[in-house]
């Protein structure tokens, strides 16, 4: 596929600042520009693509001019991984209509992470997640996505795609392949009990910001499970990131920002990952881009960190702890890479699922998980999860 029929060039007046004795991101990465032939991605391993598309934004019009200025302030910055080779190929062309543009979106991505390079998508409005989704059908790949938000974006029966409703749309798409989606950092006072209860109902994962910065770690294990993550800027607190219409005074701070950006990257599973809603006609002295900026620097510092310790079945390279647990049949056991110390629950044991749910049998938790199992007490993710492979 050429990927750059759907791909504009970078915009020329972007004001770019090269120092070639710094070595930052604006002498290193590979630009697809008006004065250059698109890159050669052979040795590319991420990849930057802009969408400038509001047209189904919710009282946040004006983001689809977000990705320059996050691009202005990310070239500025240090880049510390010689061995990974980055490019940014530019803009999806904006289509005639919305629809157009999230095929364009779906085919460049879902190219890319065929050919085994992350898309880092800077948005635009939300809704461009339910292009980056549809990517992996073609790619006949279950995914869990894994959203920040202060909302879980089901929207109503009747409404349309847009960016309050895309997960709606997600959910009842056919072919479905989507196997868990999980939210982090909504805030209740935003939600409908109704919709907290369809989320258990499906058996999703759903995460207080109360209890996300109570025990930030928590978040590591819930990323590390993701295959798409979709970061709303308007989970950050206005006074960290006030580039957005719907930034309100509670949320994330910059700081859990970057921490969750970097656990991404540090996740072997993640393969694509979506930057949204920031809107730099609310901004000031591009404070959230260049917050926007620094979390794609720790996530690419985090993926500098990956160590490819996913489990596998009768691995050597983990610990494995049984814990038998009063009045429950199944054993439940968990694992412990003896490489980094990260801790899983093994759902393998007895399965004859089809291959296409062999990834889904190791689940990411935390060492809280096992001290929970220890005191005879299930732990959720262990049953969540056992549910939706019965």
């Amino acid at each position: 596929m050429e990927l750059n029929l759907f791909l504009e060039p970078l915009n020329e007046e972007i004001h770019i600042v090269e120092n070639h004795q710094r070595k930052s991101f604006a002498d290193v990465v590979l630009m697809h520009t008006q004065k250059s032939s698109f890159p050669d991605l052979e040795k590319v391993r991420m990849a930057i693509v802009g969408v400038k598309e509001d047209r189904q934004a919710i009282n946040n019009e004006g983001c689809a001019a977000g990705p320059d200025k996050v691009r202005e302030e990310l070239y500025k910055l240090f880049y510390h991984w010689p061995d990974i080779q980055l490019a940014d190929l530019g803009d999806i062309r904006q289509g005639h209509s919305i629809d157009d543009t999230y095929f364009a979106l779906s085919q460049v991505c879902g190219q890319l992470i065929r050919d085994g390079i992350i898309p880092i998508i800077i948005g635009g409005s939300q809704d461009l997640t339910y292009a980056n989704y549809q990517a992996y059908q073609n790619i006949g790949q279950l995914v869990n996505l894994v959203s920040i938000d202060p909302c879980f974006d089901l929207g109503q029966e009747e409404d349309g795609l847009h960016a309050r409703s895309y997960l709606s749309k997600i959910i009842l798409h056919q072919p479905n392949f989507l196997f868990n989606f999980t939210n982090l950092g909504y805030q209740s006072y935003y939600i409908d009990k109704d919709a907290l209860d369809l989320m258990s109902n499906l058996l999703f994962d759903v995460y207080r910001l109360g209890n996300i910065r109570a025990m930030p770690e928590e978040a590591e294990p819930v990323v590390r499970n993701a295959d798409i993550l979709s970061f709303d800027i308007s989970a950050i607190k206005a006074g960290d990131a006030p580039g957005n219409a719907n930034a309100g005074p509670n949320g994330l701070s910059g700081e859990e920002a970057c921490r969750i950006c970097r656990y991404a990257g540090m996740g072997d599973k993640l393969s694509s990952i979506g930057f949204y809603e920031y809107n730099p006609l609310h901004d000031k002295n591009n404070i959230t881009a260049q917050l926007i900026a620094q979390m794609i620097w720790y996530f690419i510092d985090g993926y500098a960190l990956r160590s490819l310790d996913m489990p596998k079945s009768d691995s050597k390279d983990f610990a494995r702890y049984t814990v038998r647990i009063e009045g429950q049949e199944e054993d439940v056991v968990f694992l412990r890479s003896k490489k980094t110390d990260r801790w899983w629950i093994d759902l393998s044991f007895g399965r004859k699922d089809r291959k296409k749910y062999e990834k889904h049998h190791f689940v990411p938790c935390s060492k809280r998980d096992y001290e929970q199992a220890l005191q005879d007490d299930i732990p959720d993710r262990w049953w969540q999860f056992y549910q939706k492979l019965m």
